[in-house]
């Protein structure tokens, strides 16, 4: 099993990292899920998301997760061919959570920057858990 932080990485580069490992039969575990950054202006960012939540039906969808660990496992989902059995077997060995569990204190997480700086300092970028609270979620 492999427990992947996602504090200060952009969200793409992050779930495509995790859809690899995932693809290979590995348990993918990803913590911290609401420090991840999408990168962008907030503005255009907030506009986008809004509108998706605010499309369809309230009891025919398409129904948007507002939850940060929700919302990131779409992201990597958007990397699988899910389509297909392999990519949905993939998908359901990926986790998300907010912060830290207490089960994987103690045990070896692995922070993927693939050799650079995944923020920086001139990016425009959201945190995932800012555009959760925006779009409505309550999450500690």
């Amino acid at each position: 099993m492999i427990i992947v932080d996602a504090q200060d990485i952009v969200a793409g580069r992050l779930a495509s990292y995790v859809a690899r490992e995932a693809l290979k039969g590995k348990e993918v575990r990803i913590v911290n899920s609401e420090k991840a950054i999408i990168a962008g202006k907030k503005k255009i960012i907030f506009d986008d998301f809004l509108h998706r939540v605010g499309m369809g039906t309230p009891k025919k969808g398409p129904f948007i997760h507002r939850s940060p660990d929700r919302l990131l496992r779409r992201i990597v989902r958007g990397m699988l061919p899910y389509d297909k059995a392999r990519g949905r077997d993939a998908h359901k060995r990926v986790l998300c959570y907010i912060g830290v569990p207490e089960e994987f204190n103690g045990k070896e997480i692995v922070h993927p920057t693939d050799g650079h700086k995944s923020k920086l300092p001139n990016y425009q970028y959201v945190t995932i858990g800012e555009l959760s609270k925006r779009l409505g979620a309550k999450f500690e």
